[in-house]
């Protein structure tokens, strides 16, 4: 089977170029040995042989001259250069000899950047295809590009194009089937860049036009000022739409399951006895004809309802939001606004979108970390996402429960949260060996998605969870089912209940809570509500739950994207943070007494540690490298 690569540099439409003509059907695989994707799909062409070029049938619908051919077609990872620097660069320069055919997709609004990479590939003795996408763009913005000088200068194919549309498609397939008939000869520039100015203003020609409000609305969220705010005002919408739509869903699932899957579990109950290991295990503890999925703790009840009935619904939202701001080209922005203040804790600013990512769910922002390309970085904002961003649905369960007892505790959860993030990330960005890589991204124009691009990617990312996630979700409760039944989860609550109670000063009831957090955080938390804890007490008990181990699920993840060695280091932290939180919240809560007292004291306490640690770090750098 030929196969074709779509490459380009990051950001000019090539999944919209690829979805046209492969469709939503594609599989997404990770280079070996690396954590970088690509993405691969089928194009399908009928083609007529000589016998139907000659026929004058106007009602002819095809006859037994034509056959099918199957292309394959791969999206590489984008690319600015073939001398790789990134991860995801290196990928695209292996998978570049596996190729019959390259398509060059270009965005025709900055014709000069990308012509770099198109002359690269020219110099590779390869069939090439240029696709000018973002064709309508192009028109909008008043530039005028001369198709058929531009193709015989470069001496290949040139398709006016516009992906989201599907405009030009048709003609780039006629190419891809027909060309070349002959041998490609071999393209050498000496000078490219020279070579490139000459091509642009041979073929390319501006008018002079007034900026658009979408243009004025782009300069605007990415300016330091206006675009913090906006950038608070978009996450905070995110949040609710995601938080609303995502319970009315689990609502639906529920009902779904008690109709559907709970006749099934019931059977399976009755076929295993009703009591015993294997039923312990994969059924869990259910009574009457009612199964309390999120109690029962089986594999098959709470493990299958905890991802499918109350993960997934959270899952699907985000990843409709988030392929909608991608594609529209906010998040970059969202990158580059808090780039500078992320570096403080040693990551730079795309570090924020796994992040966001966890606050839904933290089982896809720990996936997340794979695009980031240093091992420091991916460890530090997996130790850190894992520590101090609780999902939605345990954020849902907090807020619900300790709104009783005031404004100020449920904030005073909060600045402690943002202040073991704070003082966390500078201590790991101080002690952590390496150094933070300038960011360094394309922030595209405003474009309003596809549909198709959007159904495919969504398509794409929950397959992804479901392959990635879900069988360790039930790996990881299968695990701790076999380790209650051997009493060693007993034995772990009997020794962490000196410190819960002694250290932390908690009664004795909270032992439980952390026992069941080690599988459902939002279960653990309302553990809590019939203890009659004290203010203090639920401030204590709560932010420990949200820091002291992620939830099974999120750990095995970790296992699988930072490794047994980096994944034992996060724990280590996990507990150190633990202690020292818990003793300093039961210290200064009982000293402070108010809560908005123990906020301001901590946030500016956090802030000023952060502050000292980053300098320090600076002037270490300043003196290895100078």
């Amino acid at each position: 089977m030929k196969k074709i690569l779509l490459m380009g540099n990051p950001n000019v439409g090539k999944s919209a170029i690829f979805t046209s003509l492969t469709g939503i059907n594609a599989r997404t695989s990770n280079y070996p040995g690396t954590t970088v994707s690509y993405t691969t799909g089928t194009l399908t062409v009928l083609k007529k042989g000589s016998a139907c070029a000659s026929c004058c049938k106007s009602s002819c619908k095809g006859c037994s001259y034509g056959f099918v051919e199957k292309i394959e077609v791969v999206d590489v990872p984008g690319t600015y250069r073939l001398d790789p620097l990134s991860e995801a660069e290196k990928v695209a320069c292996r998978l570049l000899p596996e190729g019959d055919m390259i398509i060059n997709v270009v965005d025709a609004t900055n014709l000069e950047r990308n012509l770099n990479l198109t002359l690269q590939l020219l110099e590779m003795n390869k069939p090439v295809i240029v696709v000018l996408n973002m064709w309508d763009d192009t028109i909008h913005k008043g530039i005028k590009i001369d198709v058929e000088k531009l193709s015989e200068m470069l001496g290949v194919p040139v398709v006016p194009a516009t992906g989201t549309t599907g405009q030009g498609i048709d003609k780039l397939i006629e190419y891809i089937t027909n060309y070349p008939q002959e041998p490609v000869s071999k393209r050498e520039y000496k000078n490219r860049w020279a070579a490139i100015g000459e091509i642009i203003n041979a073929v390319q020609n501006l008018e002079n036009r007034r900026h658009t409000f979408l243009e004025r609305l782009q300069d605007i969220s990415v300016h330091p000022f206006a675009g913090i705010p906006i950038a608070i005002i978009v996450i905070i919408a995110i949040f609710r739409v995601i938080i609303g739509i995502g319970e009315y869903l689990i609502g639906i699932m529920e009902k779904l399951f008690e109709r559907f899957y709970t006749p099934v579990i019931m059977a399976l109950s009755r076929l295993l006895g009703g009591e015993g290991v294997l039923h312990q295990i994969f059924i869990g503890d259910i009574s009457g004809e009612t199964i309390d999925y999120e109690a029962a703790m089986g594999v098959l009840t709470t493990g299958v309802f905890l991802e499918i009935g109350i993960v997934l619904p959270y899952i699907l939202i985000f990843y409709i939001v988030l392929g909608f701001l991608e594609d529209l080209g906010y998040l970059p922005r969202l990158a580059v606004l808090f780039d500078r203040f992320m570096h403080r804790v040693g990551l730079h600013g795309f570090s924020i979108i796994p992040m966001m990512l966890a606050m839904g769910c933290n089982i896809p922002g720990i996936l997340a970390i794979r695009n980031i390309e240093s091992r420091r970085q991916r460890f530090i904002t997996a130790t850190l996402t894992a520590i101090t961003i609780p999902c939605f649905a345990q954020s849902a369960i907090i807020f619900s429960i300790t709104a009783s007892y005031g404004t100020g505790h449920v904030f005073a959860i909060l600045g402690t949260i943002l202040s073991v993030w704070l003082v966390l990330g500078s201590a790991l960005s101080f002690f952590v060996e390496g150094t933070t890589d300038t960011l360094i991204m394309e922030v595209p124009p405003y474009r309003l998605p596809a549909f198709k691009v959007l159904l495919r990617n969504l398509g794409t990312r929950i397959y992804g969870f479901l392959t990635d996630a879900f069988p360790y979700v039930l790996g990881g409760i299968l695990f701790v089912n076999i380790l209650t039944i051997l009493g060693v989860m007993d034995f772990l609550g009997k020794i962490a209940a000196p410190i819960i109670t002694g250290v932390f000063g908690l009664p004795e009831g909270t032992v439980a809570s952390f026992v069941v957090g080690i599988i459902r955080k939002d279960a653990a938390v309302v553990l809590f509500e019939p203890l009659n804890l004290s203010g203090a007490q639920m401030v204590t008990g709560v932010t420990l739950l949200i820091i002291y181990f992620p939830c099974m699920a999120t750990f095995v993840i970790m296992l699988k994207e930072l490794g047994l060695k980096d994944t034992f280091k996060s724990f280590i932290i996990m507990v150190i943070v633990t202690l020292i939180t818990g003793t300093y919240i039961r210290f200064f809560m009982n000293v402070l007494k108010d809560p908005w007292l123990y906020v301001i004291f901590t946030v500016l306490l956090s802030f000023t540690v952060m502050l000292v640690l980053s300098r320090i770090a600076d002037k270490r750098h300043q003196a290895k490298y100078m």
